[in-house]
């Protein structure tokens, strides 16, 4: 079959691609920034579009004769107060160019609506299959609640949560209860419905095999990370301050707080349904899920996380080619040049800078950037990096976005994603068996120029240090 999938760089849309090819599938992947397509995928078996869903005239780019589609478009954004229009748009322009391809069925992976009172993500959500049922097409609707496993948010926030406070006093929402289910079993849902009739037009709850509140699920991972923890709740903590709970204990950005706390907040139970049966799967338990997710972790094989989403910064509006192009007039530059002795040996520091490495050089003066970014409402260093050794562009690197990554062209280009006043590059290239780095920064009004030179000191210090090291045998 000829399959559709959207949010093609997501969390979930990165591990499906490869269990559809895996099937022998020829997979069609709707990208919004070209740059983000992974070009390590077998070109025989995967094609890409570039595609806005807000933008209509780009839909043309979807070819007709697809066979199925996913529907893997979601955002926890709240920098917009248009952000239910804008899903409805996206959901409204989907539809609009589906009904005009081959299409006969469409896969929405979605989150499990049965309360009355809904966050405004479950809501839009909920908003969205509507639209979708209404299509020419046959729907399959998954509604899943938390997703665990490598790199989802809700585990990666947890973690953080576990493993920095022994002691912790929370907010009233920890008594939720929800199903939390393994991104693996989610996985088994979504390729098995593929083409399966007696799905189509059938909706359906997904979830674990045990109701846990949040604040059991934190003490069964801590047990499974054999840590001795405890949690008491209060009720007084509001909304805001449990947001800014989250976002100084976690990796997550003040505006994923808020989002999590609203969608916390309202008690996730599933319906139970005859899906496990019809597609012969058994769901794991959340400490398997646990267990299972820090074995990819320890093999380095995370396929995706939620980190490098833009979502996790929302510093950058624009697609990655919009700032590929490092500005040379109205800039201060910090240029450093070094003779290289072993090319791959410095092409492999240079791929494994950031996260858990390091920075090589004064990791002390970034580490306090990182607390001074996150004091005003930056996203600091504590997302680090997916992968340790491998880096790709649109991936999350501490407080830098990864703009262009070519080892053959032994280049690596960052934009920093912390607050600013103004915007900075960061990048490494060698020619001729030079190392040739350069930060680059464009100032925003005095603010801009004072920040600059109030910096320049720590840059000769800290910058000298990195490419020494870099090159160094």
């Amino acid at each position: 079959m000829k399959v559709l999938v959207t949010g093609a760089t997501g969390y979930i849309g990165k591990r499906l691609i490869p269990i559809l090819i895996n099937e022998g599938h020829h997979v069609v992947c709707a990208v919004r920034d070209r740059l983000r397509a992974d070009e390590t995928l077998d070109e025989e078996y995967v094609s890409f579009v570039e595609v806005d869903f807000l933008k209509k005239e780009t839909l043309q780019n979807i070819p007709e004769d697809i066979d199925a589609a996913y529907y893997l478009i979601h955002s926890m954004s709240n920098s917009s107060k248009d952000f239910e229009k804008m899903e409805m748009t996206c959901a409204e322009n989907f539809k609009s160019r589906v009904e005009k391809t081959q299409c006969q069925q469409v896969i929405y992976l979605s989150g499990i609506t049965n309360e009355e009172k809904l966050s405004k993500h479950l809501r839009s959500r909920k908003q969205v299959e509507d639209i979708l049922k209404s299509g020419t097409f046959a729907t399959t609707i998954f509604k899943a609640g938390i997703i665990v496993g490598s790199g989802s948010s809700s585990f990666e926030i947890i973690r953080d949560l576990v493993e920095k406070l022994p002691v912790m006093i929370a907010p009233k929402w920890l008594h939720t209860k929800t199903q939390p289910l393994a991104v693996r079993d989610v996985m088994s849902y979504l390729s098995k419905a593929l083409g399966n009739e007696k799905l189509y037009n059938h909706s359906y709850d997904i979830f674990g095999p045990e109701i846990l509140t949040y604040k059991n699920m934190l003490l069964q991972f801590a047990e499974v990370r054999e840590l001795n923890r405890h949690i008491w709740t209060v009720p007084v903590m509001t909304p805001k301050l449990s947001s800014y709970w989250l976002y100084f204990v976690t990796s997550t950005s003040y505006k994923l707080a808020t989002s999590l706390v609203d969608s916390m907040s309202v008690q996730i139970i599933g319906k139970p349904s005859q899906i496990n049966e019809l597609l012969d799967i058994h769901p794991i338990s959340y400490k398997e899920a646990v267990s299972l997710a820090f074995e990819k972790i320890e093999q380095n094989t995370i396929v995706s996380s939620w980190k490098d989403s833009m979502v996790s910064s929302g510093r950058l509006k624009k697609n990655l080619y919009k700032y590929i192009n490092v500005p040379k007039y109205g800039c201060f530059k910090d240029y450093k040049e070094a003779h290289v002795s072993n090319t791959d040996k410095t092409i492999d520091k240079i791929w494994a800078i950031g996260g858990n490495q390091g920075w090589y050089y004064g990791n002390f003066l970034w580490k306090i950037r990182g607390y001074l970014d996150k004091l005003v409402g930056g996203i600091g260093l504590r997302r680090g990096r997916t992968n340790p050794y491998n880096l790709h562009a649109g991936d999350a690197l501490d407080f830098w976005r990864v703009i262009y990554a070519d080892r053959t062209k032994q280049k690596l280009l960052l934009y920093a994603e912390m607050k600013l006043p103004g915007e900075a590059w960061l990048e490494f290239k060698i020619e001729e068996n030079i190392l040739k780095q350069t930060a680059t920064f464009r100032p925003r009004g005095i603010a801009g120029r004072l920040y600059w030179y109030a910096v320049l000191p720590f840059h000769g210090f800290i910058f000298n240090g990195m490419i020494r090291r870099l090159v160094a045998t």
